[in-house]
């Protein structure tokens, strides 16, 4: 989804842009939003199998073989690396190619992926300031996000929430979250407010709506909608926290505990030390808290509407036009 908004950027300064991935999400999400997509066949990396590891390693020396030939075919003035393991093997074929490429990093860290291509790169764009990583090539531009095209009246009315209603989305993700999908569903079992709940594909058959104003799915195709709707959010603090930025949203946090270095946290940590979030580590999280935690800030509507301003101070609605500036930068 950033790939695209930027794309979308690209392509609105005139700009011709076609993608190369693999067979997720983006087989679908890139036709559908009008661009080419070319793939190749990669693996991710496993971290505690070398026998995978080694197999995985030969699959992307394969890759990058035909990700040269491929860019020799399309001739681009420039690459842009969305941090994805399908970027590895295309960045190291910009570089032999020696077309200028620009890489993006989402998280609080430089992923593994960022990390070997990052000498390559002409730019290195990131959603936070990295400690070990300023000035120079790196450029804090956050992390793009999907326009907002509603008003909240509209949102509302899309998700069936009157105006006297008070709406707290939860979210874990694409895959969900297993420990925030049960607290949740416990918490909110007899509470008096609506929710509207993706809790992931995943986990969706073993799950079970409380109640009437319980809405639980798999997953909300108008996801910014669905936060610009919101009273309150709770999620996992991935990447996701910049569309709650851009909402203007307060948000309980629940970061990963098993994210690469931490990074959730250090994303949860940006907003609650803003004001802007409240953080529950993972292995502190109960029903009873999350229950707890909810209703205190929906009682303090004064609380909701600081800790949502603090939000819009965070976010930076211009990030995917500015990683578009920084790509036609290094192209000129």
């Amino acid at each position: 989804m950033p790939a695209l908004a930027v794309a979308d950027a690209l392509r609105a300064s005139g700009a011709e842009v076609q993608f190369i991935g693999g067979d997720r999400l983006e087989a679908t999400l890139v036709p559908e939003a009008g661009y080419e997509l070319h793939k190749l066949r990669l693996e991710s990396m496993p971290r505690r199998s070398p026998l995978r590891a080694a197999r995985t390693v030969v699959i992307a020396g394969a890759a990058v073989v035909r990700a040269t030939r491929l860019l020799g075919r399309l001739d681009p003035d420039a690459v842009l690396g969305g941090g994805g393991y399908v970027a590895g093997p295309v960045g190291v074929a910009a570089a032999l190619r020696r077309r200028p490429l620009v890489v993006v990093e989402i998280d609080g860290h430089l992923g593994l992926t960022n990390r070997l291509l990052a000498p390559l790169a002409k730019r290195v764009c990131t959603a936070l300031p990295l400690a070990k990583h300023e000035g120079g090539k790196f450029v804090v531009t956050g992390r793009p996000v999907p326009e907002i095209t509603v008003d909240r009246e509209a949102a509302r009315a899309r998700f069936g929430i009157a105006a006297q209603e008070t709406l707290v989305v939860v979210f874990g993700g694409s895959q969900g979250a297993r420990s925030v999908n049960n607290a949740a569903i416990s918490a909110f079992a007899d509470a008096d407010f609506r929710v509207l709940h993706a809790a992931g594909d995943r986990d969706l058959s073993s799950l079970q709506s409380p109640r009437a104003g319980y809405e639980l799915q798999g997953y909300v195709s108008s996801f910014m909608d669905a936060l610009v709707a919101s009273d309150l959010v709770i999620a996992r603090s991935g990447g996701s926290i910049w569309e709650i930025c851009a909402a203007a949203r307060p948000s309980i946090l629940v970061p990963y505990p098993h994210a690469t270095a931490d990074h959730q946290t250090v994303n949860a940590r940006h907003l609650a030390d803003a004001g802007a979030a409240v953080l529950i580590p993972d292995s502190e999280l109960t029903a009873d808290l999350l229950k707890a935690t909810v209703e205190r800030l929906l009682a303090d509507p004064e609380q909701l509407r600081r800790m949502g301003q603090a939000a819009a101070t965070l976010a930076r609605p211009n990030a995917a036009r500015d990683i578009a500036a920084q790509v036609l930068e290094v192209v000129s």
